[in-house]
């Protein structure tokens, strides 16, 4: 065996035909990984001999964590933005007024191709480093046909050191070239960018709401990038009510994502479609938002995911696990869901249904916490805000990062 994790005080699968309650825990565990797989999950007591070991002791085992909604691929800085919301400005007239992704774009259709990539990879490994193991990345400040296929393209070829998710977001917001003729620019993402990144991404977003996208509009990207094979997802609900999530979820779209702002009748049209539904705590926290109804869509059966809307204004947040609290801090969410949010259902949410879950036929990505001082229960993986210590990330069976 090339490699053996053990001991693991508490592991959760996220597989409860392997193991007890919702997240399938083992106790005193062990896992073994040979060319590439996942070939042992078991007791400790029992685990076969192998090459190399990895310590367990004192630690929490979980699938590799899945970030599902992020905008990792940008230039340029948005701190002075956020002076001018601490002194009462909102997000949505920064954005109406040029500001907010607009000036994101500036700044990333200025950068070379080497920079972006270069800025990429460190906050890739950022990510890895905590613990993550996909990492869902949109296109979306290039808002021009060249510019968001070069970001796709960037996403789809690079050997990144996470798994990269890449989804086409070219209706992130209305350029400012196009605020007069908003239907040349719904034209051309439908008619020239759909058709050219099709091949390098795997999912189609629209930012429905106020300032970005209507109704219609998005209804008529959706239709195009779905029938072009790409899974639909959405930007919903999040300043102000559209109807977007219930027209998503009928029109089959895989998620619907922030939800702030979803009505009763939103609540029971995602139920109904099966689509899974993305908790965003950091851009909450940041816009100073209401909390979306988690806890009437998880008694719907709505599975939830919980993402970190990485991006430079309204969520420069990167860790995923803080994000585990924020939900449920501020959602009402409970430690078994917000675990199941940033590894099954995440995955669930990107439609990659080998990730997020540890067994024989799974991803083999698997992520190894250490608990802080004094702590026992691995409910304090969630409990703690921050600070974190990710001894080993495995990836495709693979030890690829550990800290010692």
């Amino acid at each position: 065996m090339d490699l053996l994790v053990s001991p693991i005080p508490q592991l959760h699968t996220m597989n409860p035909a392997l193991g007890e309650g919702p997240l399938g825990t083992l106790m005193d565990a062990a896992l073994g990984f040979e060319s590439g797989k996942l070939v042992y999950i078991g007791s400790a007591a029992h685990a076969p001999t192998a090459r190399k070991r990895v310590d367990g002791s004192g630690c929490v085992g979980l699938p590799g964590l899945v970030d599902c909604h992020t905008h990792s691929l940008f230039s340029g800085s948005r701190a002075d933005e956020f002076r001018r919301r601490l002194a009462g400005e909102s997000y949505s007239a920064i954005l109406e007024a040029g500001g907010g992704i607009l000036s994101t774009v500036r700044a990333t259709r200025a950068a070379e191709s080497s920079e972006l990539q270069s800025l990429l990879r460190r906050r890739l490994q950022g990510f890895l480093q905590s613990g993550v193991t996909t990492v869902e990345v949109k296109s979306g400040y290039g808002l021009s046909v060249s510019q968001e296929i070069r970001l796709c393209r960037i996403l789809a070829e690079g050997d990144w050191p996470v798994r990269v998710f890449t989804t086409f977001l070219g209706a992130h917001a209305i350029p400012l070239e196009f605020r007069k003729d908003r239907a040349a620019y719904v034209q051309a993402i439908v008619e020239e960018m759909i058709p050219a990144v099709q091949d390098c991404a795997q999912a189609v977003d629209v930012y429905c709401d106020r300032g970005a996208f209507s109704l219609e509009e998005t209804r008529q990207i959706l239709r195009a990038g779905m029938a072009a094979g790409m899974e639909g997802r959405v930007h919903a609900e999040q300043v102000e009510y559209t109807g977007v999530a219930a027209m998503a979820a009928q029109m089959g779209c895989r998620s619907v994502d922030h939800l702030e702002q979803l009505d009763a009748a939103g609540v029971q049209a995602v139920a109904d479609s099966g689509c899974v539904a993305v908790m965003l705590p950091g851009a909450q926290l940041y816009l100073n938002d209401p909390s979306p109804p988690a806890r009437a869509l998880a008694e719907a059966g709505v599975p939830l995911a919980v993402a970190t809307d990485f991006n430079p204004g309204s969520s420069p947040v990167r860790d995923l696990l803080g994000c585990a609290t924020l939900a449920c801090l501020r959602m009402g969410l409970t430690v078994e869901e917000a675990l199941l949010g940033i590894t099954r259902h995440a995955a669930l949410a990107l439609g990659c249904p080998d990730r997020g879950w540890l067994g024989t036929d799974s991803a083999a990505d698997f992520s190894l916490f250490e608990l802080p001082p004094g702590e026992t229960d691995s409910s304090a993986l969630v409990q703690y805000l921050g600070g974190h210590s990710t001894r080993a990330v495995v990836r495709e069976g693979r030890l690829v990062w550990s800290s010692r």
